[in-house]
């Protein structure tokens, strides 16, 4: 009779299986632990509440459209409030709201223009005589332009003298083609140079009135005025 083999443990398998379970759990307790140790974040969305027309009081994770005419406030995860958020505005409203914020970006652009423009002339003058060499030059340029016209004019009443003593040999007759082109054309020349003058005249009168706008304001500058804090000249002195 052969003896019979061992009789197999029926609860080894349990054992290994039970064995692998605790290494598990070891590996993950201090991964748990730690999780649960840490602190929780506030959410970053926040949570809205407000109250509705009717009474009832109510939370979302959104702006609540019942509270889209009320305001509403955005509460951080501990309750505390972050902001609050101000009623939705009709489109009549919302377009005077557009309209008052174009009016404020076109004040800040005309009060960096005007900082911009008072820096600029105080570097461009920075004291009186300079201001007054500017000055003597522009208007030497027109006043030389002024000349060259009473020279041009004076050039032209000479040449027209021969022209009107011809002209003395067809007294009450008509004059030849020829020299009734040359009169007109000298008279025409003359009359341009002219009205150069006055032009020239005027332009000295408004280079004075600009340079005596920038003096004025220069004198407070230099005086210690803050750039961009003095009243705009009404003919701004730019391009010159």
């Amino acid at each position: 009779m052969r003896p019979s083999a061992p009789r197999r443990s029926l609860f080894r398998p349990v054992v290994l299986v039970m064995s692998a379970a605790g290494v598990l759990s070891a590996w993950l307790a201090p991964s748990i632990a730690s999780a649960q140790a840490k602190p929780q974040q506030p959410s970053s969305s926040g949570i809205y509440t407000c109250t509705s027309s009717d009474g009832r009081r109510l939370t979302s994770d959104r702006p609540i459209p019942e509270c889209q005419q009320r305001e509403q406030r955005l509460l951080n995860s501990d309750g505390s409030v972050r902001k609050m958020v101000p009623p939705s505005m009709s489109p009549e409203e919302q377009a005077a709201a557009d309209q008052r914020r174009r009016n404020e970006e076109l004040q800040r652009t005309i009060q960096q223009d005007a900082i911009r423009r008072d820096r600029n002339l105080v570097q461009r003058f920075p004291d009186e005589p300079t201001h007054k060499r500017a000055r003597e030059a522009a208007l030497d340029d027109i006043r030389q332009a002024m000349d060259q016209s009473e020279k041009r004019i004076k050039e032209l009443g000479a040449e027209r003298k021969p022209l009107l003593d011809e002209a003395e040999f067809y007294k009450g007759k008509r004059l030849p083609l020829k020299l009734q082109h040359q009169l007109e054309n000298n008279e025409v020349a003359a009359d341009a140079q002219r009205q150069s003058i006055e032009n020239q005249k005027a332009e000295i009168v408004r280079v004075n009135k600009l340079f005596d706008e920038d003096l004025a304001r220069l004198r407070r500058l230099w005086a210690g005025a803050a750039p961009g804090t003095l009243e705009r000249p009404q003919s701004p002195a730019s391009g010159r």
